[in-house]
C-alpha cells in the first residue's frame, strides 16, 4: 500500500512536533478530480487537538483513499499535541479547520474566536470514570469520600456536572491531579480516574493485575458513564472560520466537500476498522496494534448509529445540554467554561446538511443503522 508523504511542521510551540500529511493518495480517488477548470487541487489544511491515533481515523482513511482528492482538495493533516489548542490555531489563520471538543470551544468563542461547529463528528461522549470493583463506585453520588482523578485543563467538566447532579460537592471529594496516563490509577492513588472509552480505559486493560497474573478485564472495573448519567457533552466536531463561512463563497463550497469526504472517511472505518487502524498506524502514530484497533471500534460506537439524521447533524437537544452544563457547572476553582448563552454563529448544520444531501444522492448510507463493533483482544501494553 502506498501511503501519503510525511513532513515535520515546526513553529512556536514548545517540544511539540506537527506531523502533516499532505496530497498523495493510495486509492480510492480519481486523478482526475480538482477543484476548478485549471485542474489543480485547493489546499487545505486540518488541526488536530492530539497526535495520531484512531480517535481521527475517518480524516486518515479520507487522505488515504482518495476522498479529499475526489473534492478537488489537497489536504494535510497537523497533528496536535499537549500544547496545540486547535481553535486557536484555526482563529489565528494557520489552519482552515481544526478537531476540537465543544465546551473547549465555547470558551475560546466566548473570549472572542469566531468559529463555527459545522459538523458534530461524535455523537455521544467517551468520557468515563472508572475504579475497581471493590471501591464499589457505580455511580456519581458514589464518589463521596473518594480521591477523585482529573485531568483538568478543560476535560473535568461531566465529571463536576455529574458530581453536582448527585448532590456531591467538591469539598466531599479528594480531587487529584491526574496525569494522562494511568499510572496514578494502578498504584493505587487514584479511588476512580478518567479514562476515555477508547483509550486510558484499554491502558488499564492492557496492564497485569498482581492479584491474578494476568490482564485486567471488564469484570475487574466499575464504570461511571456520563451519557447514562446525564451530564455528557459534545466532544470532537469539525470547526471552521464563520467570518469565512459568511463572507468567502469559495470556502463555505469548500467546507460542504470537505465534510463531505471525512464523512466518507468515518464511513470507511466503519466499515473496515482493521484497515483504517493500520492507515493511522502507518500516518505515525506510536500506539500499538491491539490498542489501534480497539481504539478505531470504540471510536466508531461514537458516532455509529447516527440517530440524529446523519453522522455529523448537531443535535440541538445535546447542543443545549452541553451549553447548560457549559454554564452552570463549576469546577474546583469556582470557574464555569462560559458565562453567557453563545453566538448563533457557534453552531450550524446548513453545512454537514448539504453534505449529507449529496451522499444519499450518491445512495450513500449516512446513518448506519445497522452499525455493529467488532470484537477486539487487547493484549500486554496495547502490542
Amino acid at each position: 500500500m502506498k501511503h501519503s508523504k510525511r513532513l515535520i511542521v515546526t513553529g512556536a510551540i514548545a517540544a511539540v512536533s506537527a506531523l502533516a500529511l499532505a496530497g498523495c493518495s493510495s486509492s480510492g480517488g480519481s486523478d482526475d478530480s480538482t477543484d476548478s477548470a485549471s485542474g489543480e487541487l485547493t489546499p487545505v489544511t486540518l488541526q488536530l487537538q492530539w497526535f495520531a491515533q484512531a480517535q481521527f481515523a475517518g480524516y486518515y482513511a479520507a487522505l488515504d483513499q482518495g476522498y479529499y482528492k475526489d473534492e478537488g482538495l489537497d489536504v494535510t493533516i497537523l497533528e496536535g499535541g499537549a500544547d496545540i489548542v486547535p481553535q486557536d490555531v484555526l482563529s489565528a489563520g494557520d489552519a482552515d479547520y481544526a478537531i476540537s471538543w465543544v465546551p473547549k470551544v465555547l470558551g475560546s468563542i466566548e473570549q472572542g474566536a469566531e468559529i463555527t461547529d459545522v459538523a458534530q463528528i461524535f455523537e455521544r461522549s467517551a468520557t468515563t470514570q472508572i475504579s475497581m470493583k471493590d471501591k464499589n463506585i457505580t455511580t456519581a453520588a458514589d464518589l463521596k469520600g473518594k480521591k477523585v482523578g482529573s485531568w483538568g485543563y478543560g476535560n473535568e467538566w461531566e465529571l463536576f456536572a455529574g458530581m453536582q447532579k448527585a448532590g456531591v460537592a467538591t469539598d466531599d471529594i479528594s480531587l487529584v491531579q491526574q496525569a494522562f496516563d494511568m499510572n496514578g490509577f494502578l498504584a493505587g492513588d487514584i479511588d476512580a480516574a478518567q479514562a476515555m472509552t477508547y483509550n486510558e480505559y484499554a491502558q488499564v486493560l492492557e496492564a497485569t493485575n498482581p492479584a491474578t497474573g494476568k490482564l485486567f478485564t471488564p469484570d475487574d472495573l466499575n464504570v461511571i458513564d456520563w451519557n447514562k448519567e446525564g451530564t455528557a457533552m459534545l466532544q470532537d466536531a469539525i470547526w471552521a472560520d464563520s467570518a469565512k463561512l459568511a463572507d468567502d463563497d469559495a470556502y463555505a463550497d469548500q467546507t460542504v466537500k470537505f465534510i463531505k469526504a471525512s464523512i466518507k472517511g468515518w464511513i470507511y472505518a466503519k466499515d473496515n476498522p482493521e484497515k483504517a487502524a493500520a492507515i493511522v498506524t502507518a500516518a505515525g502514530s506510536t500506539l500499538g496494534e491491539s490498542h489501534q484497533l480497539w481504539m478505531t471500534n470504540e471510536v466508531n460506537k461514537l458516532i455509529w448509529p447516527s440517530t440524529s439524521g446523519g453522522i455529523g447533524m448537531i443535535d440541538e437537544d445535546a447542543w443545549k445540554q452541553t451549553v447548560d452544563i457549559a454554564m452552570g457547572t463549576k469546577n474546583e476553582t469556582g470557574a464555569t467554561v462560559i458565562s453567557a448563552e453563545p453566538p448563533a454563529s457557534a453552531h450550524t448544520n446548513e453545512y454537514v446538511e448539504k453534505a449529507l444531501a449529496e451522499l444519499k444522492d450518491e445512495g450513500v448510507d449516512t446513518e448506519g443503522a445497522d452499525f455493529t463493533p467488532i470484537d477486539v483482544t487487547l493484549k500486554a501494553g496495547g502490542e
